[in-house]
């Protein structure tokens, strides 16, 4: 199991490195473009951060591993994360067609607030893969949903700063049907958390 989040690590890494390429790769002018974007700075930074969060955690450079109430302080952010993207995203889709004057700061909502909610599962997910073999925990759904909701980044962040134009109403599918299955995956996973499943 620890090469299976090593690998996961490593896949989130390589996946930052090659949006960074393809940045690189698109040429000046949209990547000047692009870096005088209003948010495009800030979701770099969020990307990082992760990183730099995820694999602290990983290696415990962090200790996560305390109690608030009656869970682990890992298990609160994850929480969070996840019902701040269960909730605002079909609010999100609403809310951008009746407030149609609003849709960019809508939209920046969406993006930022759902980057810092991946950072937060981020978190969670690299503290129970960093876990010592004695107490590993079952990822079950847990895995499935982490690289749902990394997939649902990816495309996002695709669609938000037009990267492959030409693939631009393929990332709309992916990201949408994504989006879906994330609610999906995350009913099971907690039905597996109450020990229902």
């Amino acid at each position: 199991m620890h090469r299976i989040s090593i690998l996961i690590c490593d896949t989130f890494i390589l996946m930052l490195t090659l949006l960074y390429s393809k940045f690189i790769e698109i040429g000046g002018a949209l990547m000047t473009s692009l870096l005088k974007g209003r948010y495009f700075g800030t979701v770099v930074l969020i990307l990082l951060v992760n990183v730099y969060l995820s694999i602290g955690t990983y290696l415990q450079w962090f200790r996560l591993g305390f109690f608030v109430g009656p869970f682990r302080f890992a298990h609160w952010l994850a929480w969070t994360g996840v019902l701040f993207v269960a909730v605002f995203t079909p609010l999100y889709y609403v809310l951008k067609r009746r407030y149609a004057k609003r849709v960019k700061a809508l939209l920046g909502i969406h993006v930022l607030g759902n980057l810092l909610s991946f950072t937060f599962v981020s978190i969670h997910f690299a503290s129970q893969v960093g876990r010592p073999p004695e107490s590993f925990p079952d990822l079950g759904a847990g895995i499935v949903l982490y690289i749902v909701m990394m997939v649902m980044v990816l495309t996002g962040i695709f669609q938000r700063f037009q990267i492959a134009k030409n693939l631009g109403r393929q990332w709309r599918f992916l990201h949408t049907s994504v989006a879906i299955s994330f609610y999906l995956v995350i009913f099971v996973h907690i039905l597996q958390g109450l020990q229902i499943l």
